[in-house]
């Protein structure tokens, strides 16, 4: 049997990404990344859908954030958003028994201006 050094590195496995709280630079929880979108021609992470609100998976609103939105914490083991309250209101989301329309490229264009972020796929 082979010994696993535990060496720090910058890689994370997407499984252990999911499930991973985001918070405000404060510390205060927004939520947790429900699930990743990456490029299929380009194998980058564009958005990271972040769940909020709802009980026990009910009622729970999704919000696709551009990834470079995102900074990961190591203080909190979290990702940070730095996000107010009003500005989390108007976000573009979906319901979680939806679903956001990917094909549709004038919606991802709005997501980025939205945020300030431009397009990962360039332009804007």
């Amino acid at each position: 049997m082979r010994d696993v050094l535990t060496k720090p590195h910058h890689l994370i496995a997407s499984d252990r990404v999911e499930g991973t709280a985001v918070r405000r630079p404060n510390g205060d929880k927004i939520g947790h990344i429900e699930r990743l979108m990456i490029d299929k021609i380009t194998g980058k992470v564009s958005y990271a859908i972040l769940g909020f609100g709802g009980f026990l998976g009910m009622g729970t609103s999704l919000l696709p954030l551009p990834w470079a939105r995102l900074s990961y914490n190591p203080r909190f083991e979290a990702y940070q958003l730095d996000i107010d309250d009003e500005e989390l209101r108007r976000a573009p989301s979906f319901r979680a028994d939806k679903d956001f329309d990917w094909g549709d490229r004038s919606q991802e264009t709005e997501l980025h201006r939205y945020y300030g972020i431009p397009p990962y796929w360039g332009g804007f």
